[in-house]
Parts: C-alpha cells; structure tokens; sequence
C-alpha cells in the first residue's frame, strides 16, 4: 500500500497548480471507472447552528456545467446527504441514491434531500465513491468519484475501488493542501481586523478591556470600541460568546 501511495505521489506532486493537481488526479480516477469527480476543502465545515459551511475549495472535473453555481450559490452544498455523511464519518464509503441499494445513504435520506436527489437522478450520477479527510485544527475535506450505469454493476464496481481511490485522496490532500493561500485556509464570511482579533486574543486570556488597555498601550474607548466591532461582526451577544466564535471559525489563528 506504502508503494502505490508513493506511486500516486509521484504523479500528482509535479502539478504546479490546483488544476494541475486536479487534471492528474481525474486521470488517475478514470483508470478507476469514475465518470466525475468533486473535491471540496473547507477550513471551517460547520457553522454555529449546524449547517454545512459552503467550501472554500470546490474543484470538478467532468460535472454538469451547472454544479458549481448550484452547490455553491444555491444552497445545494447545504442539503448534500453525501457531504453530510462524510462529514459525520472518518472512513471511505460508497454510496447511491437508488431505492433498493443498500448503502449508508439510505438510512439517512429525507425529504429536504429531494433537489439534489433529482439532479443527480436526471443526470444519471447516483452512485459513488466519497473519501472524507478530517485535518488538524478542524479543517475538512473529501473526494468524490461519481459513477453512471447501473447501480448494481456500479456499486460492485466502486466497492473493489475504494482502496485505491483512498489513496488517490490522500495524495491528492497531500499534493493540494500546500498549495492553498492563507486566505483560503480562514474562513471566509467574517473578517476581524488585526486589533480586534489582538483584543479577542487578549480576552481569551482572561484579561479585562482595562487590562488589554494597558497591553495594546491603547485607551481603554479603544479598546472597548475594538471589541464591540468584533461581537457585532460575529453575532455575539458578550465578550465570551465573541471569544468561542472566533476560536470556531479559527480567527484567531496566526
């Protein structure tokens, strides 16, 4: 297993480039059977109240044109019953929308599933292969191999290539991860400037705003007014709520 990992490291280590990395690795899921594939990465996978956060990374190879805009734009990333098993789960597992196929999907489709259910059974993608990669620090990410055909043959299929697209996962993470701007790796939807996340840093320390005052050698109205911009921008309704908001979406991170 150490020398076809180190197999697919060769071949997707020269990409200069996300695409790059991308292009060898659907050319590797190919050799597989795959007809598509999906790679998402997000620093941060779930908000607050639960919700899937949309990714900050959303790479296809051979989708429908309009997949980006849909799972990214119109909610469909929220109501993914794949993305949200592979979120709940450390292992590699096959998966398909069919009735009568007896994978984990079942036991987790509701209603509220229903768009992307339809959109994939029109285009005759319902069955797959998803890696989910759990990283430090609470980052997230997963591959998916999508499959046409008959979900029998299909399924059997995927079965016997979990383990060498697992690889290609790993490697693909391995190869890609680098290659991310800091930007990227931060969550995106709420920016703190550099005093208000100095001052959420300070008071996760314990210290008081008249303490952090006299750390920053700044007033203490300035630093009050820092730390009301910081619980505004993150819906807190305290200084302690602020501080466990950030430290979820990993803004205080250097």
């Amino acid at each position: 297993m150490l020398t076809r990992l180190t197999a697919f490291n060769n071949r997707l280590m020269p990409g200069r480039s996300l695409d790059e990395q991308m292009d060898n690795t659907f050319i590797l899921a190919q050799q597989l059977g795959f007809d598509a594939l999906v790679y998402d990465y997000t620093p941060v996978p779930i908000d607050q109240d639960g919700s899937l956060i949309t990714p900050s990374v959303l790479e296809l190879r051979n989708t429908p044109p309009d997949w980006h805009a849909l799972w990214c734009s119109e909610g469909f990333y929220q109501i993914d019953p794949v993305q949200h098993l592979a979120l709940s789960t450390v292992s590699p597992f096959v998966w398909s929308y069919e009735a009568k196929a007896q994978t984990a999907l079942q036991k987790i489709i509701d209603p509220c599933h229903a768009p992307v259910s339809s959109y994939l059974h029109e285009r005759q993608l319902t069955c797959g292969v998803s890696v989910p990669i759990h990283l430090p620090r609470g980052g997230f990410a997963s591959l998916t191999g999508l499959r046409t055909g008959k979900a029998s043959t299909v399924l059997k299929d995927a079965q016997q290539t979990l383990a060498d697209f697992s690889l290609i996962t790993h490697a693909l993470q391995e190869a890609a991860y680098p290659l991310f701007s800091k930007e990227l790796r931060t969550y995106p939807h709420i920016h703190l400037t550099k005093r208000e996340r100095e001052c959420l840093k300070w008071a996760a320390d314990g210290l008081t705003a008249a303490e952090i005052a006299t750390q920053l050698s700044r007033s203490l109205a300035v630093v009050t007014l820092h730390l009301a911009s910081a619980m505004h921008k993150l819906g807190a309704k305290n200084r302690v709520q602020a501080v466990v908001r950030a430290t979820h979406y990993r803004l205080l991170e250097d």
